[in-house]
């Protein structure tokens, strides 16, 4: 048997959601208001509270949607085998995924709302996410942590220069691909210096 008052409740989340991305994206994540949603929303601020128990509730539910559509949009990627590609096909979607949405990116890659801190369930999807690029490195051999780590660096910081320097456009996510190259012409060194040693 169908549960309606189940049905609803999760309607009115996900609207209450849908407001919060939209308001985040012109007044900023720190900028979101209860009050603001709950106007937008159609409610008082107090039956918010019905919905998410606080402000942080709804930043939580926001990064795990956010995770969920990272997680679901690399399932769809079509890798190839080789390395290099693979590697680039992978930072296409990074950097791709970032820069469509910067509210999205803000929440789930940088640290900019005071105090906040998502949940263990939440943050398990977040790291999901960054397992599925180390599981891809290894599958090439590369299993260094520190390989990881540059790897999201340089995506992180092709990403931060197109929102901040050129948002819409597309003068730093077109270097992804020498990027990549540059990236993989390194490790593969460290890795042949490593078998060597």
């Amino acid at each position: 048997m169908r549960d309606r008052k189940a049905e609803r409740h999760q309607s009115t989340r996900a609207e209450i959601l849908a407001v919060a991305w939209k308001l985040a994206a012109t007044e900023g994540l720190a900028g979101l208001t209860l009050r603001d949603v709950a106007r937008e929303v159609g409610m008082r601020a107090p039956s918010l509270y019905s919905y998410f128990a606080a402000k942080h509730a709804i930043y939580d539910a926001m990064f795990a949607q956010g995770c969920r559509e990272y997680l679901e949009g690399h399932a769809k990627l079509c890798f190839t085998g080789d390395p290099l590609t693979d590697i680039k096909i992978g930072m296409r979607f990074f950097v791709g995924f970032c820069t469509a949405n910067p509210v999205r990116y803000q929440l789930l890659f940088q640290r900019t709302i005071p105090g906040f801190e998502p949940t263990p369930e939440t943050f398990a999807l977040s790291v999901a996410g960054l397992g599925k690029m180390r599981d891809k490195l290894a599958e090439f051999g590369i299993t260094d942590p520190a390989a990881l780590d540059l790897l999201t660096a340089i995506g992180t910081g092709l990403t931060d220069q197109q929102i901040s320097n050129d948002p819409g456009g597309d003068r730093w996510t077109r270097l992804v691909d020498e990027a990549m190259e540059m990236y993989y012409a390194h490790i593969s060194d460290r890795l042949k210096a490593s078998d060597q040693g």
